[in-house]
């Protein structure tokens, strides 16, 4: 499929409180980001959608998403935190599945706020090579995260392993739809691709994270659509053509049904 790039990627460390007050349907909509991203949640709680699978999480919660997986996450009260983006992800060794750590130990607090703080001041010093030491303390997260992949703490240590045939199933959904949204699939073609009927998939994602497979399709085609139209001026046919739908007028149907007004409108307000 044809992919319009996203932001430019570089280090760079962002509020949390900042990221929940975006617009709902940049928080909460399920996609796919090309770097990977570290969450500190220090207050507040939510839930946090991981590949598929849904749960809460809470101060002293750490969640690392590698790129290309799918997420989304919703605040329910005041949370503080930080969100690392790591920029381009090579030579870094990381992790290659998502994990969601809750942290009892005083001691791994410190030692992911030791981290955190160290990449801040080398962001902010503006020394020399402040973004090449600030990787090499990325370096130092990726073997923290290593280390806790066999603590009783972390919900998905082994990835795909540790979920229930649900949560395994919605993850391969999602791995797939990431790659094909853009594609003309529907729901049926999907489930053919992964063997099973359409029923058991929408049944998998329901008990997963709470929405269903069409739900899941059509709200990664309307956020990509948001964000072509907000980010750049690819024509609205094109954008249709690039999404996957048949013609410009069922792509502004739906985007309409989805958002309240045309692609047009939509475009002219950038998003507002």
């Amino acid at each position: 499929m044809t992919r319009i790039p996203d932001h430019p990627k570089r280090l760079r460390l962002v509020p949390v409180s900042k990221l929940a007050s975006a617009p709902k349907w940049q928080l909460e909509t399920l996609r796919a980001l090309r770097e990977p991203v570290f969450f500190w949640f220090t207050s507040g709680q939510g839930r946090i959608t991981l590949g598929g699978s849904t749960r809460g999480f809470h101060p002293h919660n750490a969640v690392y998403i590698p790129p290309g997986t799918m997420y989304g996450f919703q605040a329910m009260s005041r949370v503080q935190g930080v969100a690392l983006h790591m920029g381009d992800p090579v030579g870094l060794d990381l992790p290659d599945t998502p994990m969601h750590l809750r942290l009892r130990d005083s001691t791994q607090h410190a030692e992911v706020a030791q981290i955190i703080d160290a990449i801040q001041r080398e962001l902010d010093g503006g020394q020399a090579y402040a973004e090449r030491a600030a990787r090499h303390q990325i370096g130092l997260l990726a073997i923290w995260l290593e280390r806790q992949r066999s603590s009783a703490g972390d919900d998905s240590p082994r990835g795909l392993s540790s979920r229930n045939a649900n949560e395994r199933l919605t993850a391969r959904y999602t791995a797939l739809l990431e790659r094909e949204f853009g594609s003309a699939l529907n729901v049926s073609d999907y489930a053919q691709a992964l063997g099973v009927t359409p029923t058991h998939l929408t049944r998998a994602c329901r008990a997963s994270c709470g929405r269903s497979a069409l739900q899941m399709l059509q709200e990664r085609r309307i956020y990509e659509a948001r964000r072509m139209l907000t980010d750049t001026d690819v024509p609205v046919q094109d954008i249709a053509r690039t999404l996957g739908f048949s013609t410009p007028g069922y792509f502004s149907r739906a985007f309409s049904a989805s958002t309240g007004r045309p692609p047009s409108l939509y475009r002219k307000a950038r998003g507002a």
